[in-house]
């Protein structure tokens, strides 16, 4: 008999103490752990080490996506606060998260100057009319906006170190974390060894970090995010394939796009659009066969997606011995390399 999985399977106690709340400086000296999916094996190292887990001819798949300042804070008409998070911005309209949301109705005017509400979702999405371009949107933004930051950060979080140093697509509400760890240094290094590097696009919304909030992952509803891989990608992604040679994604948000598009697709193929899948255990993966990842939320969508690769048994086991050896969690934490 078929019986739901409790999200309570995907909960583990992390002390405050382990959250980072900054980053490694180098951002390539955090903390590595190496696991081996076939095995017991789980070694502590470096992450500047990479390249000596890595052989010629694997290839690493990055997300380009670069955060905005989503976030927008105004003063309301009687001194109180609104804030408008914006997920998705399109020509003339954006999809955000309002609050205090009750405080405006269909068709009430907003504290951002000729914007109003539109529309109102159940799951707490709220489209609003911007009267600006998608352009004039991202421009006000970046003159008005401030970085999204992530509940567990005390502080605000740092614009240039919350980027990859490969970011190139505006786009995300909150950085692809698992590649804050490479430097150009490091990069240049593995290229230097055969490694191949990739890239595609996710823009980090809804998707990524709303929590599970159903008591069973089969409840959970995937909120969709915007891919983008290119033909001459998919070209290389599958020669690699087709000779045996590892692909191996850094980041979550990766994974997403290139099991995403090969489920939505039967295979893997040229996309921009739209997908919100969510990976669970039981999944079979047809493209990677490795991911680097740092380590995730409590009952996230993000720790199911790893225990969907590793098992949740060997997952819960890394993050105690990650808590025994001092490695820090979450955002600007340290990385896992799963092989």
């Amino acid at each position: 008999m078929y019986m739901p999985t409790p999200i309570s399977d995907f909960d583990y106690e992390l002390p405050p103490e382990f959250i980072a709340q900054s980053p490694a400086e180098p951002r390539d000296s955090a903390l590595l752990l190496v696991i081996n999916r076939g095995s017991d094996e789980m070694r502590d190292g470096r992450f500047y080490e990479l390249g000596e887990e890595l052989r010629a001819g694997d290839v690493l798949v990055f997300n380009t996506s670069r955060v905005f300042k989503a976030r927008l804070l105004f003063k309301d008409d009687v001194g109180g606060e609104v804030e408008i998070m914006i997920l998705r911005i399109r020509e003339g309209e954006a999809e955000v998260l309002l609050r205090p949301g009750r405080k405006f109705a269909v068709g009430a005017a907003l504290p951002l100057d000729g914007a109003s509400v539109m529309a109102k979702r159940a799951d707490g999405v709220v489209t609003i009319a911007t009267g600006r371009t998608t352009a004039e949107m991202l421009d006000y933004c970046a003159n008005h906006g401030v970085i999204p930051t992530p509940p567990y950060m005390e502080q605000g979080v740092d614009e240039v170190a919350y980027q990859t140093v490969y970011a190139k697509e505006v786009g995300s509400v909150a950085a692809p974390t698992a590649g804050l760890h490479f430097t150009p240094e490091l990069l240049e290094r593995l290229k230097n060894k055969g490694i191949q590097l990739e890239y595609v696009t996710l823009h980090v919304g809804l998707g990524t970090f709303r929590p599970v909030q159903t008591e069973t992952i089969e409840e959970h509803v995937m909120h969709g995010e915007l891919v983008s891989i290119d033909n001459e990608t998919v070209e290389r992604l599958m020669l690699a394939k087709k000779e045996g040679r590892r692909v191996i994604a850094v980041g979550t948000t990766t994974v997403r796009v290139l099991e995403g598009v090969t489920a939505k697709f039967g295979q893997l193929q040229a996309y921009s659009g739209e997908i919100n899948m969510f990976i669970t255990p039981g999944f079979v993966f047809k493209v990677i066969d490795g991911l680097i990842t740092n380590f995730h939320l409590p009952k996230s969508t993000l720790l199911v997606l790893v225990s969907a690769l590793v098992g949740r048994e060997k997952v819960l086991r890394a993050y105690e011995l990650a808590k025994k050896l001092g490695y820090r969690f979450f955002s600007f934490g340290d990385a896992m390399f799963i092989s």
